[in-house]
């Protein structure tokens, strides 16, 4: 009930607040977005459009302007019940806006001429080029009186941000050209100099304040000032192409009748003979998650589908409604994709379809899956299945059934993106099974094994890998793997970032193997390249005892040539499965935790591996990575994780499912239990790795204090961590870390709700080519990698980099996890203020998620760049204290720091809230300094005051943050 209270549909309601649309053909009326939506699904909507001969997806709400019992503020833009309307001006959030709406208008009347003076000038000075910025770029203005007999003096000069309660550095500079103040017919000259040294835009605003001598008042003239630094070719190429318009969302026409496609032979390459469950949505749970608001939502499905108590007895009910809530979740994310009117070509018996976004996996299509094609014109619901053959680029190959006709090269087509839902069956697959340890599934004391765990010193282990003989916690990992009696608990290695968790455990499936002649091992991961990475470390196994696993929908391209002699390709080239008798003696199995579900899957007995090992457990949802457990496992199975719950969890798209726990990892849900506490369960279920060999110290420094209780040693080879001590990207030359502030713009195109920053691109192209030419630090484009949190982002970056450095990795936080650079560059985009409420919400980007942020600072091992606009990311106290921390160690460069970095940080956030209160003291002194020159006298303003006659110029004042600037962002966010 309290979330519901606190919600905005809620607080829109008890405040009467309206947003009324009409249908312009059914003459109807439809109380907010919602009902509208509903409406164009409405058979008598879809009538009255036919007989209208219009598309009733593309008929557009009229917003009313008279509403019966209502009356429409203005000020908010909304219609308020009369009932209400005492309440609703007494409202805050209405009140902030009119003193906003206030402040414009008093704006609007300082930037006008007036009293017969004029200011002309053009300051916006575009875009202007590094090196040219950084000399100084002056532009002249002049200040005349079209009044020859008028007395008006100029008294003062002043840039709003030396005023505002955020003081510090401005880009301009004004100087008045001779001792001359008198404004006559003769301009008064006067020049205005953008001066900056790095990329990034910047706003002022110039007060002119002027005293008329007969009238004895004074008077102010305003004027914006704005200049952007950069290249303009760049920015001109990598601009948003089309404006960001939201994808309008409406009502899908049902999929009544489909024609099912052709599937390609890979889906029969493996003989399966357990069948996969259909697994569908229970129509009960569809209707829930479909209607009403998300606490609502919540409740019912605890309330109803979810089991009282979260055990053993429950516990394949609950997850199996999780998955359901998250597939639902992803059936809607894939509408965005939808496409209407498009052409396609045909090669017998195959057609193509061009697929926009496919190179960036938006959205994502496989080889198997499916997509639903109509031509236009055909009867609504009914589609026709293409089962996806072959990807390429941007183009799929379809296949559809012989009853598919009419293609013409004018044909046009309406297109639908399904879900494959192989990977959820086989999930469902698993849930069903009777595997049910408690040992596994809810270890407790009683689990421990009595006596001391097994020591190093009694061991007697003659190690692969003569690194693992010198780390003491690896070590004590593989003992304690090895000598593990059959049926224990699960055994978690806790790898920290750079501490050798996938290497601690290759050599304890070496070991287990070595010491066990009886041993079958299934290893997995969350993803093939994971997987890879085993595999390719268990290569000194033989081709009789290592078997390398793929989906057959993968293509052979997309394997390292290393592996396939460890695979099993058929006659057509696809990936399968030996014959049983081989499978069998395979005594090392490795592949992605979806496809082990191929050993049951082939008929191989529950049992048969005596170990599952899962690598990178904490990326894997829980039901993933019990994929191998519950198919294979029996009473004397013993499981192992490898992982860092500190690092990204699982990607899930579903708040509910979030919010319902299936964000969190099995082995992150295992570490909160008490036998793996790290003083109970050292040596016994968990060892935790300390010896980090990827990072420089002082990058290491914070999130070991931050995240790991200090206990990481920096063991890193000094030839590879000093790499870059004393360059000159270092502001520090002993710190090689360095942020580099930069205000710039944040902007979405066409209908893609993901942003870019084209300004903190070209900052990105600069390091990446300064790196690139430096002969004294020689970096190759392998040496490099950058990381931004945005797919739009990074595709920009790609763009700006191609025949530049075209082999640097450009990628989300998630494609680096588990890989480091010599070089990592991260641009964190934000850079308008007024969306950090949206990104803190739904924890986009780097602001606010502290586990992107933590593996994001960690990929790098000698050199450290982030491109961000402080302002922003000091709203989360992360990323304050992070900032603090590269400030006080002289790390900082380009945009100057806006707050106290030796002042604590509040944990607690709400920094905010505290912009939004400067900004609201800026715009209000500067509308009662505007009133006050309006309603007094010369006399009244002090003597003092009247006699000033100075003009400032000096760089005082942040020119990034005007008060206008910060009014803004206080209103559009608020």
């Amino acid at each position: 009930m309290d979330n519901h209270t606190r919600s905005q549909v809620h607080l829109n309601k008890v405040g009467g607040q309206s947003l009324v649309f009409r249908c312009p053909l059914c003459q109807s009326r439809q109380n907010g977005r919602k009902q509208w939506a509903h409406h164009l699904a409405t058979f008598k909507h879809n009538r009255t459009c036919k007989a209208a001969g219009v598309d009733p997806r593309n008929v557009e709400p009229e917003e009313l302007a008279e509403v019966p019992r209502h009356t429409f503020c203005v000020t908010c833009n909304v219609h308020i019940q009369d009932i209400y309307w005492d309440r609703h001006i007494r409202n805050a959030k209405h009140l902030e806006k009119e003193r906003f709406a206030e402040f414009k208008v008093v704006l609007d009347e300082a930037e006008k001429d007036k009293h017969g003076v004029v200011v002309i000038g053009d300051f916006d000075f575009g875009i202007v080029e590094v090196a040219d910025a950084a000399r100084g770029r002056t532009v002249g203005g002049t200040i005349k009186s079209g009044n020859p007999s008028s007395h008006v003096a100029l008294v003062d000069i002043q840039l709003a941000s030396i005023k505002g309660t955020n003081r510090g550095h401005s880009s301009f500079k004004v100087d008045v050209h001779g001792g001359r103040r008198a404004i006559t017919t003769e301009p008064l000259n006067f020049g205005v100099t953008f001066r900056q040294g790095y990329i990034g835009r910047c706003q002022d605003r110039l007060e002119f304040l002027f005293e008329d001598k007969q009238l004895r008042t004074r008077f102010v003239i305003a004027r914006q000032l704005e200049g952007i630094v950069g290249n303009k070719a760049d920015h001109d190429r990598l601009r948003p192409t089309t404006p960001y318009v939201p994808r309008a969302k409406s009502a899908r026409q049902p999929e009544i009748k489909v024609v099912e496609g052709v599937r390609p032979p890979s889906m029969k390459a493996v003989p399966y003979v357990v069948p996969l469950p259909r697994a569908l949505i229970p129509a009960t749970l569809a209707t829930t998650l479909s209607t009403g608001t998300l606490a609502n939502k919540i409740t019912r499905i605890r309330n109803v589908f979810l089991p009282r108590e979260f055990n053993t007895a429950g516990y394949d009910r609950h997850f199996k409604h999780l998955l359901w809530i998250e597939e639902h979740q992803m059936e809607r994310d894939l509408e965005v994709y939808d496409m209407t009117n498009v052409r396609m070509t045909t090669y017998p018996p195959f057609y193509r379809l061009e697929v926009p976004g496919l190179a960036e996996k938006r959205p994502s299509v496989l080889v198997g899956d499916r997509i639903l094609v109509q031509p236009k014109g055909a009867r609504e619901g009914h589609w026709f299945e293409g089962g996806v053959h072959a990807v390429r680029k941007e183009e799929v190959s379809l296949r559809f059934d012989r009853s598919f006709r009419g293609w013409s090269r004018d044909q046009l087509y309406n297109v639908r993106f399904k879900l494959n839902r192989y990977p959820v069956r086989r999930q469902h697959q698993a849930l069903d099974s009777a595997f049910a340890e408690e040992r596994v599934l809810f270890p407790n004391r009683t689990h421990l094994p009595d006596g001391p765990y097994p020591k190093q010193a009694n061991a007697r282990l003659r190690v692969v890998n003569p690194l693992i003989g010198t780390n003491a916690p690896q070590l004590q990992a593989v003992i304690s793997i090895v000598k593990q009696p059959p049926g224990s608990l699960p055994f978690i290695i806790f790898g920290p970032p750079g501490t050798g968790k996938t290497i601690t455990m290759v050599e304890a499936i070496k070991q287990v193997l070595k010491n066990n002649p009886d041993a079958k091992i299934l290893a997995c991961a969350p993803s093939n390249s994971a997987a890879d990475l085993i595999a390719m470390r268990l290569r000194d196994l033989s081709h009789d005892e290592l078997f390398r696993f793929y989906a057959p929908s993968r293509a052979k391209d997309q394997v390292p040539h290393e592996l396939l002699d460890y695979c099993h390709v058929r006659y057509d080239g696809h990936f399968s499965v030996p014959p049983m008798a081989r499978m069998m003696r395979f005594r090392a199995v490795v592949t992605t935790c979806v496809s082990s579900s191929f050993v049951s899957g082939i008929g191989i007995p529950r049992g048969h591996y005596s170990h599952i090992f899962v690598d990178e457990a904490g990326q894997a949802t829980e039901p993933e990575v019990f994929i191998a457990i519950k198919t294979m496992a029996n009473p004397t199975t013993n499981v192992v994780l490898a992982g860092d719950p500190k690092q990204l969890g699982p990607i899930i798209r579903s708040r509910i499912a979030c919010q319902l726990g299936l964000e969190i990892s099995f082995i992150e849900r295992l570490m909160k239990r008490e036998p793996y506490g790290l003083k109970e369960g050292y040596g016994y279920s968990v060892v935790k790795l300390v010896k980090n060999f990827r990072s420089h110290s002082t990058i290491l420094k914070y999130p070991n204090e931050r995240f790991y209780d200090d206990e990481l040693e920096q063991r890193g080879d000094p030839k590879v961590i000093n790499g870059f001590l004393g360059s000159l990207y270092l502001p520090n030359k002993d710190f090689p870390i360095v942020f580099h502030g930069l205000c710039g713009k944040d902007d979405r195109e066409a209908s893609s709700p993901s942003f870019f920053n084209v300004d903190e691109v070209l900052q990105v192209k600069a390091y990446v080519q300064a790196l690139r030419a430096d002969r004294r630090f020689r970096t190759t484009d392998n040496d490099i990698g950058v990381i931004a949190p945005y797919n739009a982002q990074c595709r920009k970056i790609r763009t700006a980099l191609r025949g530049v450095s075209d082999g640097v990795k450009v990628g989300s936080v998630e494609e680096f996890q588990g890989q480091e650079r010599r070089v990592i560059i991260i641009s964190t985009v934000r850079s308008s203020t007024e969306f950090v409420e949206y990104d803190l919400r739904h924890t986009l980007g780097f602001v606010a998620s502290p586990r992107r942020f933590n593996v994001a600072i960690t990929r790098a091992q000698s050199l450290l760049i982030i491109i961000g606009d402080p302002s922003v990311l000091s709203l989360d106290p992360l990323w304050r204290s992070f900032m603090n921390y590269i400030h006080n160690n002289n790390g900082w460069t380009g945009s100057p720091i806006t707050w106290d970095p030796k002042a604590p940080v509040d944990e607690a956030g709400g920094y905010d809230k505290q912009i939004r209160q400067a900004a609201q003291v800026d715009m209000n002194s500067f509308t009662r300094e505007m009133e006050a020159l309006t309603l007094a006298g010369v006399d009244a303003m002090g003597e003092e005051e009247g006699n000033v006659d100075r003009v400032y110029g000096d760089e005082l004042g942040h020119g990034h943050e005007g008060v206008t600037a910060h009014a803004m962002s206080m209103s559009d966010g608020g």
